[in-house]
């Protein structure tokens, strides 16, 4: 059986999806849902053999869409996501699921209520490197699980097509724009030791705007004594990741420093 998707948003990640579908073994792109007519130009050249329309909910109406990848600005997510999965649909939502906790609730309830499948975009799970760690901690090479800590160290974000990423109305906080997936993988992580028992946070805002935050630590307290911290830092400069895992019987250092956050040239170990 072939999986027919619709994608939804075609700016510079849309088009890695893009890509990603294609070459993904019983999958097909078969249609692609635009906001402008820019896009739409450069998605039917690109995929020539696709359907591109300028509504998402004309690709939606579609019965011969099977699930729909959803790649658009945070504040977007719930009202696509909801009208997808009401359409009978399965979803694959870029992260984070929402800006805030309600829309993520309305976006659950909705996936249990039609029965259709609700899936983040999480992909580093799916990285050599990061996957890599998740299978050290599961073959017991550190033995008990004590600390995990991860610091980004990065350039400022681009603003984003219209500025969105810079809008907190938008966004809704840099924290969830990219260490949603620092946060996600110490969750897999820890996951044989349980959830979470308190998180907290210091950060600073130089425009005093508590969602664009530029610098953040994050502490997670898990059962047993265990914790994780999370830093971002987005006054620096170039790309640098690291990743430091302790446990009872050893220890491991992973990292990914690239003049940019998408460079071929990275150097990592």
């Amino acid at each position: 059986m072939t999986l027919r998707f619709g994608l939804i948003g075609y700016g510079l990640f849309g088009g890695h999806h893009a890509r990603a579908i294609a070459q993904a073994p019983g999958a097909t792109l078969a249609a692609i849902a635009c906001r402008s007519r820019e896009t739409a130009d450069a998605a039917s050249r690109d995929w020539p053999d696709a359907v591109v329309e300028l509504d998402y909910r004309a690709l939606l109406a579609r019965r011969d869409i099977d699930a729909v990848d959803i790649v658009v600005p945070n504040d977007l997510h719930e009202q696509i996501g909801i009208a997808a999965l009401e359409a009978g649909k399965d979803v694959l939502l870029e992260k984070p699921l929402a800006p805030t906790l309600a829309a993520c609730d309305r976006l659950i309830e909705t996936a249990r209520r039609t029965g259709r499948v609700l899936s983040i975009g999480h992909e580093l799970r799916l990285s050599q490197q990061w996957g890599a760690i998740k299978r050290i901690i599961d073959a017991g090479d550190v033995g008990n699980l004590q600390s995990v800590a991860f610091n980004l160290f990065r350039f400022p974000y681009r603003p984003g097509s219209g500025g969105w990423r810079h809008d907190a109305r938008r966004v809704g906080s840099w924290i969830m724009e990219e260490l949603v997936h620092h946060f996600d993988l110490v969750l897999w992580y820890f996951a044989r030791w349980g959830d979470p028992v308190a998180v907290s946070a210091v950060g600073f805002s130089r425009d005093g705007d508590p969602a664009l935050t530029e610098v953040v630590t994050a502490t997670l307290r898990f059962p047993g004594a265990r914790y994780a911290v999370v830093t971002l830092t987005l006054t620096g400069f170039e790309y640098h990741l690291g990743c430091e895992v302790v446990g009872a019987d050893g220890a491991l250092r992973a990292w990914w420093s690239g003049g940019l956050d998408r460079t071929r040239e990275a150097r990592f170990r």
